[in-house]
């Protein structure tokens, strides 16, 4: 086949499948396949494709006719003007998260300890390391599986002398970390578990359903998070979250109650609450009146 006959098969059966932006995906995986970009289907449309090219090409079709999320189909994606390796053991990193790595930047200074709680990929942790300068960075994730994925964009993505200042450590949450850090940032799983059920294919059958549920309100891993964080964190040291649509109240007051001070939500570009952060501030005990 023409590399037109290609791409028009493969809207085709997308289309048919009911896959959103069905001409998108099906331009994407052939510029994968074929090592191409979004100009040769208008120049070189009549091209033909090699035989092992079509068949690659239509085995991912029907992979994401099944709605496999194309970026498991390619093995990356972009994120904060990086690429990710990316597989079915980790979150697909998401734009909305950019926010909160925005948000961390504008208090991350040299020379900063940084902890990511959950860190799947790495998206997060590594971004930050790539975009500071002497930072050292600690990667926690109960999922092997996903810090091997971590591990591996690290390798790729920092430089020699940023790749000795990162560490990852399978732990269940802060059971095995010890030491403290100037910042901790975290987009831990916040979906309540009855809304999992609802969302889209892609999410919800393919990728990691640890990383997504957050059991029956949606809140249980920032209460942890929230409780326990403290203990690692320096004087005035300061604690970041990704948040649900509708969690902002909610894991502001957690903090407060906390301990933590100038608490803020930041909202994302559809104007959705996205990232709450505050100040952890330790509270000493008024000393005793003087006996008369």
């Amino acid at each position: 086949m023409t590399y037109r006959e290609c791409y028009e098969k493969g809207c085709l059966a997308l289309q048919t499948a009911g896959i959103e932006e069905a001409t998108l995906d099906a331009r994407l995986l052939l510029e994968a396949v074929c090592g191409t970009n979004r100009n040769d289907l208008l120049v070189h449309g009549e091209q033909s494709v090699t035989p092992e090219a079509e068949e690659k090409y239509l085995g991912w079709i029907g992979q994401r006719a099944e709605h496999i999320p194309l970026q498991q189909l390619t093995g990356e994606q972009d994120f904060m003007g990086l690429t990710f390796a990316v597989n079915e053991h980790v979150l697909i990193p998401r734009q909305d998260t950019e926010i909160l790595v925005e948000e961390v930047l504008k208090e991350l200074h040299d020379g900063m300890r940084v902890l990511d709680m959950c860190t799947g990929s790495g998206c997060i942790l590594l971004s930050l390391l790539h975009y500071s300068n002497a930072c050292e960075g600690l990667g926690v994730d109960l999922s092997a599986d996903a810090l091997e994925v971590a591990e591996q964009n690290a390798e790729t993505l920092l430089d020699a002398a940023n790749a000795d200042r990162v560490h990852f450590l399978q732990s269940d949450l802060f059971d095995k970390v010890e030491g403290k850090f100037d910042i901790i940032v975290s987009n831990p799983p916040y979906i309540a578990s009855a809304e999992v059920e609802k969302l889209m294919p892609e999410v919800r059958d393919h990728e990691p359903r640890m990383a997504l549920d957050g059991t029956e309100d949606g809140l249980h891993f920032y209460r942890r998070i929230i409780e326990e964080a403290g203990k690692h964190l320096v004087s005035s040291g300061m604690l970041f979250f990704e948040i649900g649509y509708d969690q902002g109240q909610a894991v502001s007051e957690l903090m407060r109650t906390e301990g933590y001070r100038e608490v803020q939500v930041v909202q994302d570009y559809a104007g959705l609450d996205r990232v709450v952060f505050g100040t952890y501030v330790t509270v000493q005990p008024a000393p005793f009146a003087k006996s008369r």
